[in-house]
């Protein structure tokens, strides 16, 4: 450990200044692979893992298996190996989304620096102290010296010690955190991978909704975009644009939301003091802000809607955790066209089929929208993400002739 910084080391490797001699790394390395697979067993059997269910799924995600149909997609890098150094900066806002940076870190071929949330997360916990139980193995002593997991507090100094270090800066968190982090100068061919504060939303056509049988099964899958992380992530749906006729729309809003309200009774959801009153403030400023604004009104504060008349701009700006919706109807997605911009991140949908909205968004040039996934799927980390292929950023092509 650098003598001048205070920070925990909480897995990994403490020798950072050694890190750019390593080696790199081709993509998805046999040992890497065989380190996941046995972190994956570590965490699906942990005795907590029922508390945080987002620790299996990354420990699902992470399975030989799994990573191997993922390599399927990169079997073209045969000359590629990892740039270097990683330096990967997580949210606070989703506590496993460290895991996920330096997992594409790691199948990249690179050594990672991965500087968690400074907030004490039992999710965080679990994840490092099973990695430092592996990395402590004689198989994976070699792979030992690639991976350092730190937290430390919002610190300059720290934040330019690693930034030097580094080939490529992962920063997640939003605007104000990339902001900070490019304070810190990167070496001339070293780069930033930024993810930016995003917006997403779920599209719904109102007769094809009505139709489906297991409408509990959509209201458990909407639960999953968005309370599953109390709509912290920039993946969770914050506008709904229900497509068809007035009545239709009606009848489907009515029992959309009732069916939700009977999900969150279910896992007995309970929110935040604090988030309520920014709920009912939104809704409020919204009222006076906006024309013809509704406030539809529920029982409890569980489930905040605001229907708007048209969509404005700047509703994007209007974000608040714990369940708060704007809501929009329209006969067909055409107003989308001219109001989605490239702050937005995803899109959900229910009722539409893959191909029309693909066919839609494409051949009209749509600035914004980086993913199209159903209803359910909006927080499943992929390798591709906010636009980028992670694997071939983080990689560097050695061109032979």
């Amino acid at each position: 450990m650098h003598p001048i910084f205070k920070f925990q080391l909480l897995a990994g490797n403490n020798k950072f200044s050694d890190m750019p001699s390593l080696k790199p790394l081709a993509p998805f390395e046999d040992t890497v692979i065989t380190f996941l697979d046995k972190l994956s067993s570590l965490l699906i059997k942990h005795p907590q893992g029922r508390d945080f269910p987002e620790i299996i799924t990354f420990g699902f995600y992470i399975r030989k298996s799994s990573i191997t149909r993922l390599k399927r997609s990169y079997l073209d890098l045969k000359s590629n190996v990892g740039r270097g150094v990683s330096f990967h900066i997580a949210p606070s806002n989703v506590p496993i989304n460290f895991a996920y940076s330096m997992l594409a870190g790691l199948l990249s071929g690179n050594a990672c620096i991965v500087r968690v949330s400074s907030k004490s997360f039992p999710q965080t916990d679990i994840v490092s102290n099973a990695m430092c139980e592996l990395l402590d193995r004689l198989e994976f002593r070699e792979l030992k010296r690639y991976i350092s997991i730190v937290r430390y507090e919002h610190d300059l100094e720290i934040n330019n010690f690693f930034s030097n270090l580094c080939d490529v800066r992962v920063v997640w968190g939003g605007d104000d955190t990339i902001a900070e982090i490019r304070k810190s100068p990167l070496p001339p061919r070293s780069f930033d991978i930024t993810f930016a504060d995003r917006y997403s939303f779920c599209i719904i056509k109102a007769t094809e909704y009505l139709a489906i049988q297991n409408k509990k099964k959509i209201a458990s899958d909407f639960y999953n975009d968005t309370y599953l992380f109390d709509q912290n992530a920039c993946s969770a749906p914050r506008l709904i644009y229900w497509v068809g006729g007035s009545k239709d729309i009606l009848k489907a809003k009515e029992i959309f939301w009732e069916s939700l309200h009977e999900i969150l009774l279910e896992k007995k959801y309970a929110i935040q003091l604090m988030t309520a009153v920014n709920k009912y403030s939104i809704s409020c400023n919204a009222a006076l802000d906006y024309d013809g604004v509704s406030l539809p009104t529920a029982s409890d504060n569980l489930i905040n809607r605001i229907e708007l008349k048209r969509l404005y701009s700047d509703v994007t700006e209007r974000t608040c955790a714990g369940g708060s919706y704007f809501e929009y109807s329209n006969q067909t997605p055409d107003e989308l066209l001219n109001f989605v911009s490239r702050k937005f991140q995803t899109l959900t949908y229910i009722g539409f089929k893959r191909g029309e909205l693909v066919s839609f968004f494409a051949s009209k040039g749509i600035v914004g929208i980086d993913r199209i996934v159903p209803c359910g799927r909006a927080s499943e980390f992929g390798l591709i993400w906010d636009g980028y292929d992670l694997i071939r950023h983080m990689s560097r092509v050695v061109s032979i002739e």
